[in-house]
């Protein structure tokens, strides 16, 4: 009884873990494919030798022998990672079947759990990372920092070069940074903030000046100082 509750489980599971997280949020269906069909498969077999002496071990050595395939082949991003790993532990956690019941759901919640928040679009929202490649050359980190800041509109945090082509004035970096909020003042970069020292020799503009008021002719400061009698014909 406690291996159909299980599997029923494992397959609502899966299915919110796949469709309602993943697929809602980054839209691919050949990795829809990958986790259902991979987590439904470690299930299968894990249950098949959870009678047998040896099934947490084969069951331990299948979530590492997949694991092993999954990070040899295509590249997957970070969080493509998480969801892969998350789907091998569901299929594994249902198939070893761990007493009492109410412990092998709450682990399986968990996961789900951790999935949920962890790759939640509200948690810093603003952070991005990105390959940038610049049209030149630029060995300066200050100029560099600066530079990034005004194309990506963004608090530059992290940025390190990864290839500097002084022939073809070419950079390529490697930039973690964060989307700087509209109502934010653009003026300022944020380069300037970190420490870094104006260059040598450069020119502090000077502070704006009224424009100097022009003498009066002498004849109408006379004319001022001088009070009009009422009486005078």
């Amino acid at each position: 009884m406690n291996t159909i509750i299980l599997i029923a489980a494992d397959l609502a599971a899966i299915t919110i873990l796949t469709l309602a997280l993943y697929l809602r949020r980054h839209r691919r269906r050949d990795l829809v494919v990958s986790y259902l069909g991979m987590n439904v498969g470690v299930l299968a077999v894990a249950t098949a030798l959870s009678g047998s002496a040896a099934g947490v071990g084969l069951g331990l050595g299948l979530f590492g022998v997949l694991s092993i395939i999954r990070l040899r082949s295509t590249e997957l991003a970070q969080h493509e990672v998480a969801y892969y790993f998350s789907a091998l532990a569901l299929g594994l956690i249902a198939g070893i079947g761990v007493e009492p019941l109410w412990l092998t759901l709450s682990l399986m919640a968990l996961v789900l759990l951790v999935m949920f928040v962890g790759d939640n679009p509200r948690v810093l929202p603003a952070y991005r990372h990105q390959i940038v490649v610049l049209d030149r050359a630029i060995n300066s980190e200050p100029e560099l920092y600066a530079r990034l800041e005004e194309v990506l509109n963004g608090t530059v945090h992290s940025a390190t070069i990864q290839e500097l082509d002084m022939v073809n004035d070419k950079t390529i970096v490697d930039v973690r940074y964060a989307v700087r909020p509209l109502h934010q003042d653009l003026s300022q970069p944020r380069h300037s903030q970190l420490g870094f020292n104006q260059p040598a020799g450069a020119l502090t503009p000077a502070p704006e000046e009224l424009p100097a008021q022009a003498p009066q002719p002498a004849s109408q400061q006379t004319r001022q100082s001088v009070p009009t009698s009422a009486g005078v014909a």
